[in-house]
């Protein structure tokens, strides 16, 4: 089996998993605790947490770790524009992760604020300008993810912080899908907070970390016993962020040749896609106006290397993907966080693609080790896949 679903999750890497095994066996204390056993656990902690600062390049204390990406984003969104609110106003796009964009509705029914969402090419991807045409003196906090996790879009954040900097106006993004591909250096990107997922750098699920400027006030989600220097109580996942800490560190060492090695593999994948299969396209970076224009090359850095995504008008997606998984391939249809819905993809919607090709929508997305001879192969499957469809609909026959 070819597993080409590394944006919904990734294995575990095993000096992560050696790394936390002490912490969930003989070294179990909770580090709040003023005993031997205990302050084992908040030395643990503590260079966990300098190593994620480290490597975001930030201070320990601008680190809270947290139980995911979907909670990062709750506890940044919720927590700055509750924490000390310059206004009620809120700026994000309809391309968001669901955590941001319910995380904003939040706010919009239960505390009075107002929404403005930045205008989209047909990429997904926000200007500076589109971006300063929706800022208002009372704009409390822009959300904008670095990387959209279903067609692979980066924005150019520092030239978007830079806008919203010049009014003095907090800028947070989703780098959940950009942690271990991209840089992810606060200061040069420019924000004041950004989440993070352990599971898509190598950690186990159930830990992710949010990086907050030190003198943003942030309002907790979840109150108790003052943990995480009062921004989220409870007692730590020391394990979790034991191997967090080791998983960025690895991540960082050889992001670079790991990027560009799956940049080349992911071109020669969309090239070969398209040439197999005529009736894809392309969606995300690199596409042209969603309503029918013929795709041109993905760009780099303007797409993660290593997402490839398509919709095949008058298909089923779905039955695409189970198609491939009878040939061994693993894929998605995009995000992990909407499995089971039958509605379309709001990405692909909010983008102009209609209901029922957004539903045609195929994610190819992979760790590091799968290379660009192991995607030849996948084009050659997926070719096959929709000619099988197509032979299911008209018949033994060819006739309808």
């Amino acid at each position: 089996m070819l597993y080409l679903d590394a944006a919904a999750t990734s294995p575990v890497r095993r000096e992560a998993l050696e790394a936390m095994w002490p912490y969930l066996t003989g070294d179990f204390g909770n580090p709040s605790s003023h005993h031997t056993v205990g302050e084992s656990a908040a030395r643990a902690l503590a260079t966990a947490r300098a190593r994620v600062a480290d490597w975001l390049g930030g201070r320990p204390g601008e680190v809270v770790f947290t139980a995911g990406g979907t909670e990062a984003n709750n506890l940044a969104i919720k927590g700055i524009a509750l924490g000390d609110p310059r206004g009620r106003h809120l700026v994000t796009s309809r391309i968001e992760h669901e955590a941001v964009l319910e995380s904003v509705d939040y706010l919009v029914r239960l505390h009075g604020f107002e929404v403005s969402y930045v205008s989209l090419d047909p990429a997904g991807e926000v200007t500076p300008a589109a971006l300063q045409a929706v800022l208002r003196p009372d704009t409390t906090l822009v959300t904008l993810a670095h990387a959209n996790n279903e067609i692979g879009t980066v924005q150019d954040l520092a030239a978007l912080t830079a806008v919203s900097a010049a009014l003095g106006i907090p800028f947070h993004s989703d780098a959940v899908q950009t942690a271990g591909w991209l840089p992810t250096r606060v200061h040069e990107l420019g924000v004041q907070a950004l989440s993070l997922s352990g599971h898509k750098v190598g950690a186990p699920k159930g830990i992710g970390a949010l990086f907050v400027a030190g003198r943003l006030p942030l309002e907790p989600l979840i109150h108790g016993g003052g943990q995480e220097r009062g921004r989220r109580s409870g007692t730590e996942n020391v394990a979790g962020a034991v191997a967090l800490g080791v998983a960025v560190g690895l991540a960082e060492a050889s992001r670079e040749v790991r990027a560009a090695a799956a940049t080349v593999a992911r071109d020669a994948f969309v090239a070969e896609v398209l040439r197999r299969v005529p009736l894809a396209r392309l969606t995300g970076a690199g596409v042209g106006p969603a309503r029918g224009a013929s795709p041109v090359p993905a760009r780099s850095p303007a797409r993660l290397p290593a997402n490839a995504s398509f919709v095949f008008p008058g298909t089923s997606g779905e039955a695409i993907l189970l198609e491939l998984e009878r040939r061994g391939i693993v894929s998605s249809s995009g995000s992990a966080c909407a499995a089971g819905s039958d509605e379309p993809s709001h990405v692909l919607t909010a983008l102009g693609y209609p209901p029922d090709v957004a539903q045609t929508a195929v994610r190819f997305t992979w760790q590091a080790d799968v290379t660009a001879e192991q995607l030849g192969p996948v084009a050659v499957a997926l070719q096959e896949s929709v000619a099988a469809l197509g032979t299911l609909r008209e018949g033994p026959s060819g006739g309808a």
